[in-house]
């Protein structure tokens, strides 16, 4: 089992957006001192939901600031990017980190981010396959050429080579946000392991790992390469000296994150949207995910890798909007939690 954190650079109210930045980053830094396996980094625009732009880019001063500690994009929003663009700064990161880099991308949502960036609603409707396949062929072939229905451009020579990394010449790690049975399909097809959302229960997990993996062994996987897919479930950990604290604490501050966060999309077609009620949704969380003292918070994470065959863990730790008690809960998760699940 491999435990990582999640890092949404959430702005809570009456924070600065500075302030949600600078605590995705010591999030990253004492995830590394507290023996954490990785950070993963979110991406949104134009909502105080996350204030990170740019997950690379924010991936680039993380891997810079640290040694050992893995660093991934949850997700970079790929139809609001260029697949080569991305896959150059995915290879870069692979290459100067030494092998440290995963490239986690996903189809966002159909917001209003589409008409800022000039992509159209088509990209994130049907376009996303297109743009997955191109950006798989950037990080695996030495020249690449496009003729689809988004991007058609001659042969250009990949520069830099992710495959010239010695510790991992196979390219960074891809892996894909995955949110329907269409999406679980699309990625088992191209044997890319799924990133599951922190809304989802064991037993939806654990439905869409068994799609994944008849759908990947139908395609032709091998039995081997199912088994060691390494799929990444997305969470929310608070840990206390009782369940009550540990809820209590995120009771207080996440509903209000997640109306003003979640309120702020705006669609691109003026579609109606629900939006979750907060407080429902936080009690929903902490009904889903480690919440409580260490014992339980362990038991809670053996359980979920158990039932549903995920392996790795991408935890929100900073559910109280509250730089030290972030610190805190990621320190406790390394001393106390970590330690019963080895």
């Amino acid at each position: 089992m491999r435990v990582g954190t999640f890092a949404l650079a959430a702005q809570f109210p009456g924070q600065g957006q500075g302030e949600a930045l600078h605590r995705a980053v010591r999030t990253a830094e004492v995830a590394e001192e507290a023996g954490l396996d990785a950070v993963w980094l979110a991406e949104h625009h134009f909502v105080p939901y996350g204030v990170c732009p740019s997950a690379v880019t924010l991936a680039a001063l993380l891997l810079g600031r640290t040694r050992r500690i893995g660093v991934g994009t949850a997700v970079s929003v790929l139809p609001t990017a260029h697949p080569v663009s991305l896959g150059e700064q995915a290879a870069l990161l692979h290459l100067t980190s030494g092998g440290r880099f995963t490239l986690g991308v996903g189809r966002g949502g159909p917001w209003v981010d589409l008409e800022v960036f000039g992509s159209g609603l088509p990209a994130y409707e049907t376009g996303f396959p297109e743009s997955l396949d191109l950006l798989l062929r950037w990080l695996r072939e030495p020249r690449v050429g496009a003729d689809g229905e988004r991007y058609s451009f001659r042969e250009v020579p990949v520069v830099p080579r992710a495959d010239e990394l010695l510790e991992a010449p196979e390219g960074p790690p891809v892996v894909v946000a995955c949110t329907s049975p269409a999406s679980v399909r699309l990625a088992a097809e191209r044997g890319l392991p799924m990133l599951l959302g922190m809304h989802c229960g064991d037993e939806e997990k654990a439905e869409a790992v068994a799609l994944w993996r008849r759908t990947a062994l139908a395609a032709g996987r091998s039995p081997e390469e199912v088994a060691a897919a390494g799929h990444v479930s997305a969470g929310v950990l608070q840990i206390a000296d009782s369940r009550a604290q540990a809820s209590e604490a995120l009771a207080k501050a996440m509903p209000g994150w997640l109306h003003q966060g979640l309120g702020a999309h705006v669609t691109v077609d003026g579609r109606a949207r629900r939006m979750r009620d907060p407080h429902a949704y936080t009690e929903l969380l902490c009904a889903l995910h480690p919440v409580g003292p260490p014992r339980l918070c362990a038991d809670r994470l053996a359980a979920t890798a158990e039932s549903t065959g995920v392996s790795r863990f991408a935890l929100m730790v900073e559910g109280t909007g509250d730089l030290a008690a972030t610190e805190e809960n990621l320190r406790r998760l390394g001393g106390e939690v970590l330690p019963m699940l080895c």
